[in-house]
């Protein structure tokens, strides 16, 4: 009855504050457009751990599983339309998804828009 009791009380710790489980791991934080900040519990700014930019996308769909559909096709990339900015710099000037990221990156993820 105890072990029980302990996996739910891990369970509940874990499910609301996810990022302690990667206390040792570097936590960029993560801008999320306005139109889209339904689909991380209302939230436009926060810390993602992920030693690259295609980690911090995968942190985020595995912490915010409704997003997945926004940002990535059905082949599990990028959509054409994001845009992703590390410290201001356009990921396509630096070394795509696999620009390394550090503690205090700021990472920007922005949608493109279009219309007449």
């Amino acid at each position: 009855m105890k072990r029980r009791w302990l996996k739910t009380i891990f369970f509940l710790f874990t499910f609301t504050f996810p990022d302690l489980l990667y206390y040792n791991e570097s936590m960029a934080t993560v801008r999320f457009p306005a139109v889209m900040k339904y689909y991380v519990n209302g939230q436009a700014e926060f810390s993602v751990s992920g030693s690259n930019v295609s980690e911090l996308i995968e942190k985020i769909v595995e912490q915010y599983p409704s997003v997945k559909f926004h940002l990535l096709d059905s082949d599990g990339n990028l959509r054409r339309h994001f845009n992703i900015f590390v410290n201001s710099i356009h990921i396509r000037d630096l070394d795509g998804m696999k620009t390394p990221l550090k503690e205090d990156d700021r990472v920007i993820l922005m949608a493109s828009a279009a219309g007449g």
